[in-house]
């Protein structure tokens, strides 16, 4: 040990030289090694020498760390171990090694190759990083916004010390650009930086170098119509930027003190001083105001107050691109909407908060922003006016430069309550109204079935449910075949057919019996009828393929009312069917939770057929199956014995019973009466029967001159 301190270097080579026979403990070797270095002062050293210190000291210990350990390693320093208190080495200060070459130049190949592989990686990204240094923040173009019409440098680029990883962000309010990736390809968290509490800063005009408004700048304000009277009373200033440039000054004041400034450039570039509170623009002319405007801009503040509103203030920062997806952050996190939350004692002091920010996208988003945070329920929106055939006015200052103060007092006179979703005005739907009231869609009584009979009980219109119920072998499926193939011959409706009990070439047969009116087979249904011939029925083939849409589930499995309803979605998109026939009932999967009754599932499944019709403009019939009847007497069901629940009366717009004649006796075999039980719509129909024939060799029913005493129907009318 002696040894080596008297010299070090030297012994230090031999200890290299011949680590394989050495033998002892981590802690022997730092304490030969450090206290090596006593003889040398600090002030001796030379600055390469004491910048790689730490890096060689760890270096050597690495190398000389024994390989044939008798005992487990400790962790510890042995300098930093502690005996009753003591130390036996606190007389040695700790001393470093110089830098190993070979070491360091090692280290710098390391970076050097990662710091390659990350910039292309950056490349890959869009950001080019050839001139940014590792351990520094840089300035760059952003790819995505390209820093806006100034082109700033707006994107900020950290690169790690080692050159492993890399993170960006984009600091413009209207692009938001945010990412990180590492040289092997995966995406990481920006770098850990410990927080440090913000100390907002005091500011006075003077230290911030601000004067009146030069000739050139009021002039600029004239050309947009903002007075000086309006700058002198919002304090509007300047500042010179070196000895030839100008800037505008927005100073931001609260209860008379300056708390920040925002400048803008003539070229509408935008930078606010470092570490000051984020406040409204124009804060205290809302101290007392139970009704405040919220704009995008300063400029804007001013036009508002040039038309007569003082009671108006300005975001800080520009506008969101798009509305966050995320629910509102609390307080603490919600950093990009600080100044709602420094404001709040302004604001929730107003019963009425009318938003007029821009009409572009990010302006809309803003507005989205600040309502969710101040409560819809309170705000109102601006509707900018009309430039022209298609086009809006963007802001308030393009209105008032554009059509005075007049007409943009009009507009924030005209707001209109902010969107609720699901609570709505009947103005909302006036045109609707209107349009219906002059039958311009064509269809408000309802579509004629083609049977005249008919007409005066049920007619079809757009957006209902029809739900169709008899007793087995009662004709419920043909009647509706022939009621779609009256609707399509007669409007040219399309329809989705989901019908589950009928293997496909079947269900194409009686569609096609019906309509070309002649029997598919030679067969004896068909009786006389001569058969359709080949030529009928490739145009009839064409006829099916042209108008209707299969809905078909092939798996094992049943298919659900979702799986349905999204199939004729599809359907509605792609081939723009108006009507939807699920037959039967009893053919959907109807799995439920274990707590959930059938009523309670029925009524689940109708409300979704519902809505479907109605927001698709469909008519859907729905065909259900009545219960095992106890003592039928041959007459036709009730709607109320539908299997399942009374629901199906409950929920539908239209209710029908299909009943066929089994007893000769009672009258002919082929008249069929179709029971119109329920109908919502009085301008569509009203409960009552009508009797049809239906000819068993073609499908097709007719009208029938066995009809009951009936009030006529103005269904002369219908379309």
């Amino acid at each position: 040990m002696r040894f080596l301190l008297r010299a070090p270097q030297t012994q230090l080579r031999r200890l290299s030289s011949s680590m394989s026979v050495l033998m002892g403990s981590k802690q022997f070797l730092e304490f030969c090694l450090v206290p090596s270095f006593a003889a040398y002062p600090s002030s001796s050293l030379s600055p390469s020498y004491t910048l790689g210190r730490q890096r060689h000291l760890s270096s050597v210990s690495t190398r000389f760390r024994p390989v044939f350990a008798s005992r487990p390693v400790s962790k510890n320093s042995p300098y930093q171990h502690k005996t009753n208190g003591l130390s036996s080495y606190t007389s040695i200060p700790k001393f470093q090694t110089p830098d190993d070459p070979e070491v360091e130049e090692a280290d710098k190949s390391d970076v050097k190759s990662k710091l390659a592989n990350l910039r292309r990686k950056l490349a890959e990204n869009g950001i080019d990083a050839e001139n940014c240094p590792p351990g520094q923040y840089c300035g760059l173009i952003c790819p995505k916004c390209e820093g806006g019409g100034s082109a700033e440098k707006s994107l900020s680029l950290y690169i790690a010390p080692d050159g492993s990883s890399a993170t960006w962000n984009c600091f413009r309010g209207k692009c938001g650009l945010k990412g990180g990736v590492r040289g092997d390809s995966r995406f990481t968290s920006a770098v850990p930086v410990e927080k440090i509490e913000k100390v907002e800063r005091k500011l006075t005009v003077e230290s911030l170098g601000l004067e009146p408004l030069c000739d050139e700048i009021q002039q600029y304000f004239a050309a947009r119509m903002i007075s000086a009277e309006t700058l002198a009373r919002n304090r509007v200033m300047q500042k010179r930027i070196g000895d030839d440039e100008i800037v505008i000054a927005f100073t931001y004041w609260q209860r008379g003190e300056l708390v920040s400034c925002k400048y803008r450039f003539l070229s509408k570039k935008f930078y606010q001083e470092k570490n000051t509170r984020r406040i409204f623009y124009g804060l205290d002319d809302i101290e007392k105001a139970s009704e405040i405007i919220i704009v995008e801009g300063e400029i804007d503040k001013l036009a508002m107050e040039e038309a007569g509103f003082r009671n108006c203030v300005s975001v800080p920062d520009g506008a969101p691109a798009t509305v966050s997806s995320k629910e509102t952050p609390p307080e603490e996190k919600d950093t990009k909407y600080k100044f709602l939350w420094n404001c709040n004692d302004y604001l929730k002091k107003a019963s009425r908060v009318i938003i007029a920010t821009d009409g572009d996208g990010p302006g809309q988003a803003l507005a989205e922003e600040v309502a969710r945070r101040l409560g819809k329920e309170r705000c109102w929106r601006v509707k900018w006016p009309k430039n022209g055939e298609d086009k809006y006015f963007k802001d308030a200052n393009e209105v008032l430069m554009a059509l005075g103060p007049q007409s943009l007092n009009e507009a924030v006179q005209n707001a209109e309550p902010y969107p609720i979703q699901g609570l709505f005005a009947f103005k909302d739907f006036f045109d609707e109204i209107d349009a219906f009231y002059h039958r311009t869609h064509g269809h408000e009584y309802g579509v004629s079935t083609g049977w005249n009979t008919l007409d005066n009980f049920y007619s079809v219109v757009p957006g209902e449910l029809t739900v169709v119920t008899g007793v087995p072998n009662s004709g419920k499926s043909e009647w509706i075949d022939a009621l779609l193939c009256n609707l399509n011959h007669s409007v040219g409706w399309k329809f989705a057919l989901c019908s589950m009990e009928n293997r496909v070439r079947d269900h194409a047969r009686k569609l096609l019996e019906k309509h070309v009116e002649k029997p598919f087979f030679d067969a004896n249904y068909g009786k006389t009828v001569p058969r359709m011939s080949i030529e009928e029925l490739d145009e009839g083939k064409q006829w099916l393929d042209d108008n209707f849409a299969l809905i078909r589930c092939e798996m094992d499995s049943l298919p659900n009312i979702k799986w349905v309803l999204d199939r004729a979605k599809a359907a509605v998109l792609r081939y723009g069917i108006r009507g939807l026939v699920i037959d039967p009932y009893n053919e959907l999967d109807h799995q439920r939770t274990i707590r959930q009754t059938e009523t309670e599932y029925v009524s689940q499944i109708l409300t979704k057929i519902k809505r479907f019709a109605q927001h698709h403009s469909c008519h859907v019939w729905f065909v259900a199956h009545p219960k095992q009847l106890q003592q039928w007497d041959g007459g036709p069901p009730n709607l109320y014995d539908i299997s399942g629940s009374a629901h199906f009366i409950n929920k539908c717009d239209n209710g029908i019973v299909i009943h066929r004649n089994r007893d000769e006796n009672a009258g002919p075999l082929d008249l069929v009466q179709i029971c119109v039980r329920k109908v919502r719509n009085k301008v569509a129909g009203q409960i009552g029967d009508a009797y049809l024939r239906y000819d068993r060799a073609t499908g097709v029913y007719s009208d029938c001159n066995v009809t009951p005493l009936t009030s006529e129907r103005r269904s002369s009318k219908r379309s």
